[in-house]
């Protein structure tokens, strides 16, 4: 399973009616079965990834009492700057060792203020933080929006059935830095990077991160290590897309553990793409994913509805 498969995404934007078959075919069954994939041929480019990371890593080099100044629980750090060990996993009360940085689309305070969304921060001190954010935003909304379409055709629907609800969504690009740990001793004994979990969202698109660490629950019940694959980005099942598709479609519990304790003194970036339809989609299971075999989960929920209980669940709103 650490191999995961490739899919060229060419083969879906540029390629013919067969060729976007296959991609299609290949891509629902892999979600079916799996629920992470490697996607080549995507829209972000190796030097706007290298911008990014050298972005991020400014940031969170940063001090402490600078970071904070772009905190903004109000907003249940939608925008912004999340301080260390204040997200946990859904079920746990111990936080992650780990801190992050939010941003959202770039829109005129006008259109903002219509779709009631908060507007973007971006640290001073760092320049081209927000530059290289926002356009690595765009790409990897360009990326996953694709992927949205077959996975459309697979269900039988409108080849373009996401794209009103993705437009301006409430997706989120997360800078997210595992900090080294000195003294391992000094934090709590079940204290992980990031525990198990499942994404919230439709799909989550992820560049290679700078270490090791990434597991994925295997059917088995297994931890299978999951590498980077170069020049792919990682694209798993959220279970906003798990809900809509009655479980047709698995989003699968992950993790990043903690590096052996020699190296915990050692940090971690990574920059996933959450990518997050408008708070008005319906979430009510699709009802061709609805049988016999395979009764309705769920009572019918928006998203924003469900994002809310999940971001109380985490930790990052309070009820």
């Amino acid at each position: 399973m650490n191999a995961i498969p490739t899919l060229d995404l060419a083969d879906f934007t540029q390629g013919d009616s067969a060729a976007r078959k296959r991609f299609t075919d290949a891509l629902g069954q892999t979600y079916q079965d799996i629920g992470f994939v490697a996607i080549k041929n995507h829209f972000l480019s190796p030097e706007l990834e290298n911008r990014l990371y050298a972005a991020s890593r400014a940031f969170f080099a940063l001090p402490d009492e600078i970071k904070i100044k772009y905190y903004r629980p109000e907003i249940g750090g939608q925008r912004g700057y999340t301080p260390k060990g204040q997200e946990h996993a859904k079920g746990r009360n111990v936080g992650d060792l780990k801190e992050f940085y939010h941003v959202g689309p770039e829109l005129s305070p006008e259109r903002l203020a219509e779709l009631n969304y908060p507007a973007n921060i971006f640290p001073s001190e760092t320049p081209d933080f927000g530059p290289s954010h926002v356009e690595a935003f765009y790409a990897l909304e360009n990326t996953g929006r694709q992927m949205l379409k077959s996975l459309a055709l697979y269900l039988g629907l409108d080849e373009n059935h996401f794209e009103p609800h993705v437009h301006e969504g409430v997706s989120i690009l997360r800078s997210i830095h595992y900090f080294p740990i000195e003294d391992p001793d000094s934090v709590p004994e079940d204290a992980v990077r990031a525990a198990a979990h499942e994404d919230i969202n439709l799909i989550t698109l992820l560049m290679g991160a700078s270490a090791e660490g990434l597991e994925v629950l295997s059917r088995n019940g297994q931890w299978v290590p999951i590498t980077a694959v170069p020049g792919c980005v990682v694209v798993n099942v959220g279970d906003m897309l798990q809900r809509l598709t009655n479980h047709k479609l698995v989003s699968t519990t992950h993790r990043v553990v903690n590096p052996p304790r020699e190296k915990m003194h050692t940090p971690r970036f990574s920059i996933p793409f959450f990518l997050h339809p408008k708070p008005t989609m319906s979430l009510a299971c699709l009802e061709s994913c609805i049988d016999a075999q395979n009764p309705k989960r769920y009572p019918d929920a928006t998203a924003g509805e469900y994002l809310t209980e999940r971001l109380i669940e985490i930790g990052l709103v309070q009820k």
